[in-house]
């Protein structure tokens, strides 16, 4: 008998498939001895949409809204039943005789297989695979110990709820918008709370007005004391700040006191996904949604990293058994430094990492035992792999010491604080910092008067990049390290949001969205109640049906009230130029192609392209590419640039250029075919021999 192995990818059932000896491919699985691996392609089924309930519920009408079915069912995703059909006929063979859910070990993943699972009607017993990282070693060791699905259960009802949740909001408060304010309005209960956070960050901008100021510091050398005010911008006109001096200079100024504290500080734990995705927005810029991809293909595809999408940057006190052997993995990245911590014992350092209770699904984001080929590694995949390391190896370092001292110095009239560190051990902080000579201050020491006024304006408030904003999503539990990225892509797609060097930005269309949604919706309190829910659920502390419930009455009271508002919308997205087929004013809309411009009636299907399309063609004068433009006699190419005009060859002419995809195809016809020597070919041989 046969265990059915269900991967949530491809790659990742072709690693279970060879450490597991299966090796007879076929289209849609791979068998072995007493294993059929077989995958997913992430979802295979969805959730219904409305008209699978009800036909009614079709047409987008206000008077069909709110849509809650009875009961919740699942379909096939079109582009994806083949693979679906091929796993049903395989649940259902005689020699089957269990299931091995081996998606991603997490809560969409387990979704993925049981939806599977459920579809195919498969009532033999089910096993779990809970791994965190995709090396031989580790899946060998978790098909060692496998766990009966049922443990699971309690993750399978949240990711359910989760799932019929977003549904039951989503979808009945976008159409109920859309509908009436007849334009494409995308609401849910992260993405607007999301939105409304740049938004927020905006105004705080938008009210800002710049102030000047006047502050004080007392030179001693080469370090600097500031005065110490309860308002530090108290000063707001020069010629009081000078007066002020002028009063202080009356008696001298001594110091009082000498503060010392000693700072340790240990090395950073490692990342969790949000952490590692901000931080590559701010060294490299990266979007959130690329980072996820990189790490991704680190896990998946390298196999030198353990399981990116967590939320814990703990490690399981389980693992301390494993460290030298992934430490010795990351040598090649750093040969003397890891030398030096092996000599050392290889000892970690940071004890504190080793906390079983603060793992949730999965560990923080360390390297696997598995030694990285630098080579196969591309320049983004090295920069995320490094940062992964980095983190890695300071667990293994003493902390960094410093001696902070504090000097207060004063008299009746104003008192100034001095600072200055001293690092006695840099421990795991591999840059050195530039020290300064230490001043030697002593209690009843005078201090001179000499002062220095600093002109000051006060600054705006910083705008929300990718990484503040995936920090403010994790501080207010809006989505999951796994969804964040795809949150904020969502909403740059839906046009509510887009990105502009260095920031986010909220368009004119999410602005109004903003004043049209439910306010319930706007902050992210809803939100959390739902995280704090879905976790209950989770745990088995709370019945997903009851949670269900509670979310069906929520989207009936969220829709009356869009129904009953009074706000109106303007479409910004119009434009004053006509449609020449119907005389309605046209809109612009973002595509991957470009901006274009669609009539805005529904009973006219007009379209254009904003902007002329840039071509591949190069200019003869400038070497510029050129643009694709129409008139009646067909298409041309015309330069920006030189004003040169070229005409387009029509398809099948005779000038017409082979593309890569037909050279290929050409290349592969007479590459198939039996090789037959030219005669030319024949007589060249042969008077090759005769010499």
């Amino acid at each position: 008998m046969k265990q059915l192995i269900i991967a949530e990818k491809p790659s990742v059932a072709r690693d279970i498939a060879k450490v597991l000896g299966a090796t007879q491919k076929s289209k849609n699985y791979i068998e072995g001895k007493n294993v059929i691996v077989t995958w997913a392609l992430g979802h295979l089924l969805g959730l219904k949409m409305p008209e699978d309930y009800n036909k009614d519920w079709a047409n987008w009408e206000m008077n069909t809204l709110p849509m809650i079915p009875k009961k919740a069912g699942i379909k096939p995703l079109p582009k994806t039943r083949p693979q679906l059909k091929a796993i049903s006929h395989l649940a259902n063979r005689s020699d089957v005789s269990e299931a091995v859910i081996a998606t991603d070990a997490g809560r969409e993943g387990e979704l993925v297989a049981r939806w599977i699972l459920e579809y195919v009607k498969f009532k033999k017993p089910v096993k779990r695979l809970w791994i965190s990282s995709q090396t031989d070693r580790a899946i060998k060791d978790g098909f060692n110990q496998l766990k009966p699905s049922k443990m699971y259960d309690d993750l399978y009802y949240s990711a359910i709820a989760r799932a019929e949740a977003d549904w039951l909001v989503g979808l009945n408060v976008t159409r109920a918008l859309t509908v009436k304010y007849k334009d494409s309005l995308s609401a849910g209960r992260v993405q607007t709370p999301t939105l409304a956070m740049v938004r927020k960050q905006e105004e705080k901008q938008e009210k800002f007005r710049p102030e000047t100021y006047f502050t004080l510091d007392l030179s001693y050398q080469h370090l600097l004391g500031r005065l110490q005010l309860k308002n530090p911008r108290q000063f707001k006109e020069r010629e009081k700040l000078e007066a002020f001096c002028e009063l202080v200079k009356k008696e001298p100024i001594k110091v009082i006191d000498i503060k010392e504290k000693k700072k340790t500080e240990a090395a950073p734990l490692p990342y969790d996904l949000t952490e590692i995705q901000r931080e590559a927005n701010q060294r490299y810029q990266y979007s959130a949604k690329k980072t996820l991809s990189i790490i991704q293909r680190l896990y998946e595809t390298h196999k030198i990293v353990t399981y990116p999408r967590t939320d814990s940057k703990y490690l399981t006190t389980d693992m301390k058994q494993t460290m030298k052997e992934r430490l010795h993995a990351v040598t090649v990245m750093d040969s003397s430094r890891v030398k030096t911590i092996i000599k050392d014992g290889g000892v970690v350092k940071q004890k504190s990492v080793f906390q079983n209770g603060k793992v949730t699904d999965h560990h923080g984001l360390i390297p696997t035992e598995q030694a990285p080929k630098l080579e196969k590694l591309d320049n983004d995949e090295m920069k995320i792999y490094r940062l992964i390391v980095e983190r890695f190896l300071g667990l293994f370092e003493d902390p960094y010491v410093s001696m902070n001292q504090t000097i207060i110095a004063k008299n009746k009239e104003a008192e100034f604080i001095f600072r200055q560190n001293k690092v006695e051990s840099y421990g795991w902080k591999k840059e050195k910092e530039s020290e300064t000579n230490q001043l030697d201050f002593k209690v009843g020491q005078g201090i001179p008067h000499n002062f220095i006024i600093n002109k000051e304006l006060t600054t705006p408030p910083a705008s929300l990049n990718e990484g503040t904003l995936l920090g403010q999503m994790e501080k207010h539990s809006l989505g999951t390290p796994a969804t964040r990225a795809e949150i904020i892509e969502k909403l740059i797609s839906s046009e509510l949001m887009e990105r502009v060097p260095g920031k986010l930005m909220v368009t004119a269309k999410g602005k109004q969205l903003l004043t049209l949604v439910n306010p319930s919706l706007v902050t992210p309190d809803l939100t959390a109640e739902w995280e704090i829910s879905l976790e209950k659920i989770a745990q088995g502390k709370l019945n997903h049906r009851q949670f269900i419930q509670s979310i069906e009455n929520e989207t009936t009271r969220l829709v009356k009230e869009i129904k009953m508002s009074e706000d109106k919308y303007v479409d910004h997205s119009l434009t004053t130029k006509d449609c020449p087929e119907c005389g309605s004013k046209l809109r612009e809309k973002n595509t991957r192609d470009g901006k274009i411009l669609v009539c805005s009636s529904d009973d006219c299907s007009y379209r254009r392209r904003k902007d002329p399309k840039v071509s591949n063609h190069r200019c003869p004068q400038c070497k510029k590419k050129m643009e694709i433009l129409e008139n009646k006699n067909g298409s041309y190419f015309k330069c920006k640039n030189c004003n040169i005009t070229e005409k387009m060859e029509k398809k099948g002419g005779k000038n017409k250029k082979m593309t890569k995809h037909e050279e290929r195809r050409l290349m592969k016809k007479y590459n198939d075919k039996e090789e037959q020597e030219s005669p030319l070919a024949l007589a060249l041989k042969a008077a090759m021999k005769d010499q």
